[in-house]
């Protein structure tokens, strides 16, 4: 689940991490609705075009994280993950099996 004010999504999906990048996708009726690749720099979307982290932030979640936090929170290695902040309406869910 990724809730945000420009961001709704919550469906199964698949969190790969390859040696220069950790791709996030998910599905919907079996069509991919969102395919993020997260590199070091910049996160890559289908819907938009490459974009460094603070401007990701900016546009998607919040100003105030700091850089690269979209991938740090994928990336743990935790079965479960919630990330939520209230006073920004952000909630992420993450259920690995």
């Amino acid at each position: 689940m990724i809730k945000t004010p420009n961001m709704r999504f919550y469906d199964t999906g698949f969190i790969n991490r390859y040696k220069d990048y950790t791709q996030v996708q998910i599905f919907t009726a079996g069509k991919s609705i969102l395919n993020l690749k997260m590199y070091k720099n910049q996160i890559c979307s289908d819907t938009f075009s490459c974009l460094d982290y603070k401007s990701f932030n900016k546009q998607y979640l919040n100003s105030s994280y700091e850089n690269g936090f979209i991938k740090k929170l994928f990336e743990k290695d935790d079965k479960d993950i919630i990330f939520r902040d209230r006073q920004n309406s952000i909630l992420i869910k993450v259920r690995k099996n």
